[in-house]
């Protein structure tokens, strides 16, 4: 697969996961427990396969395919936490570390998309895409630890949610713009010949 269309379709399935993980978040009458849980833990695999596939694009090592790297580990430890059979407070303890793992993979990418000489429109809402995942992904974390402590944090939990997902489609759109301009010109210079 082409890295450029492999970046792009990791970029949009791990936006389409996280969004699914902020409905499984969200609270409702409608999704019971278990509906919620499911549908996290799709929203987890998507996420993990979408940043493994973005790091997979990125041909030399940079702390981006490095952050993506470490949000895929993020997610695949959050998978461990639903499918695992662990206690109650060891499923919540290990979420805490697979949302603050994504944190630090989010805030990874930053360093490069600070280090160049021009910042474009496109390198700010890939910065505010960063932003805003790793702080949806920190607040995800602080809502586990605020409940190990006996107390509420599913409000926490769900604003974290939403925060991650809004970052991952800013990220996406600017990916889709990035490919878009790039195979215009990777084809502007063929010819078709017509019979």
């Amino acid at each position: 697969m082409d890295n450029n269309l492999k970046v792009l379709f990791g970029s949009w399935e791990a936006a389409i996961g996280t969004l699914l993980s902020a409905i499984a978040s969200t609270p409702s009458s409608k999704l019971n427990e278990t509906q919620q849980t499911n549908l996290d833990l799709a929203g987890n695999v998507m996420q993990a396969t979408g940043s493994a596939l973005a790091a997979d694009s990125e041909k030399k090592l940079t702390l981006n395919k490095i952050g993506n790297q470490v949000q895929a580990i993020g997610n695949s430890i959050v998978i461990s936490g639903i499918v695992i059979p662990f206690t109650e407070e060891t499923k919540r303890k290990v979420t805490i570390k697979g949302n603050l793992f994504q944190a630090a993979g989010s805030g990874m990418a930053l360093p490069d998309l600070l280090d160049t000489a021009e910042i474009t429109m496109d390198t700010l809402y890939e910065i505010y895409g960063a932003l805003l995942q790793s702080i949806g992904n920190a607040l995800q974390g602080l809502s586990g630890i605020i409940e190990l402590k006996g107390e509420r944090g599913e409000h926490i939990d769900f604003v974290g949610s939403w925060i991650q997902t809004i970052g991952a489609f800013i990220q996406a759109l600017v990916q889709s713009k990035t490919s878009c301009i790039d195979y215009e010109k990777s084809f502007s210079g063929m010819h078709i010949w017509r019979d």
